[in-house]
């Protein structure tokens, strides 16, 4: 495994309680496009090269099909996992959130939900992030408008404001923690910057070094994309990374994607066989 790889892989294995959401990026990015469903033993094949044993896989996968995030089916011996309804919908969302190209236009207005219910709060909480709105007060949540409003939110009260004056723009920035985001994009730009020049020097990867590469970009830039409200660029501070880091996650993605598709070609199987071909929209994405 070449240095730059290594050194991502090195540190993902000091935070905690990473296998769940790891999982999550492999599903969302690389198995729903190919039909939703894979095996287990695919996943494990995976997770030996992090060097992340198979019995805390099987842990998470069974903690994420508790938590209804995952479906599980067994045929003899054999576990195959799909997301479940539920999950699907989150990952609509977040599919456009991260591959899409921001919005270039916007009407000056926002979007202001009102969810009164404690209930209501906790069950749409974590899908009107995903979503792209910031939260100034418990129960209050903003977004520019025109960003879909999740399933989850249906029963909240909506509302138009605008952010041209100062209660506006203060009521801005009180919603998201614009100084924490950037400075996690900078730190992703950090630590993938050195693959970039690898990769640039025409090096290669092999196919499970690819899928590798592209799981742990996605895994990282995600959680850092996804509490980004892609607000538009004149809502901005001066110098925001947002950009610069979506256009260097883009440039990877673009690189390593071929050989970590030969990888789930070569390796990636379902209940029916091999995993059928993945659908157009992965090589759409990262394309403004």
């Amino acid at each position: 495994m070449p240095q730059p790889l290594a050194r991502i892989v090195d540190q993902l294995k000091r935070e905690p309680s990473r296998t769940g959401s790891i999982v999550i990026t492999v599903f969302g990015d690389a198995i729903v496009p190919r039909g939703g469903s894979v095996w287990l033993g695919t996943l494990l094949q995976f997770f030996e090269a992090l060097d992340i044993d198979g019995g805390v896989v099987r842990t998470a996968m069974s903690r994420l099909a508790a938590d209804g995030w995952l479906e599980r089916e067994k045929v003899g011996r054999n576990s195959f996992y799909r997301l479940a309804a539920s999950g699907h919908r989150t990952f609509e969302a977040a599919t456009r959130h991260i591959y899409d190209p921001p919005p270039s236009d916007w009407s000056g207005r926002f979007e202001l939900l009102l969810i009164g219910k404690a209930g209501d709060r906790d069950a749409s909480r974590e899908a009107l992030r995903n979503a792209g709105f910031g939260s100034p007060l418990p129960g209050v949540w903003v977004a520019p408008s025109g960003v879909p409003l999740p399933e989850e939110a249906a029963s909240a009260i909506r509302l138009e404001v605008s952010a041209e004056d100062d209660s506006g723009r203060r009521l801005l920035s009180e919603s998201w923690p614009l100084d924490r985001t950037a400075d996690a994009y900078l730190k992703f730009m950090k630590a993938f910057e050195p693959l970039r020049g690898w990769l640039d020097r025409r090096a290669r990867l092999s196919e499970l070094e690819a899928f590798t590469a592209r799981i742990l970009l996605i895994h990282h830039y995600r959680r850092v994309v996804l509490r980004d409200p892609l607000l538009p660029s004149a809502l901005l501070p001066k110098n925001w990374p947002g950009s610069a880091a979506r256009a260097l996650c883009g440039e990877i993605y673009r690189a390593v994607l071929p050989a970590s598709e030969q990888w789930l070609d070569h390796h990636g199987l379902n209940g029916s066989g091999a995993l059928p071909k993945a659908a157009a929209e992965l090589a759409r994405r990262f394309r403004d």
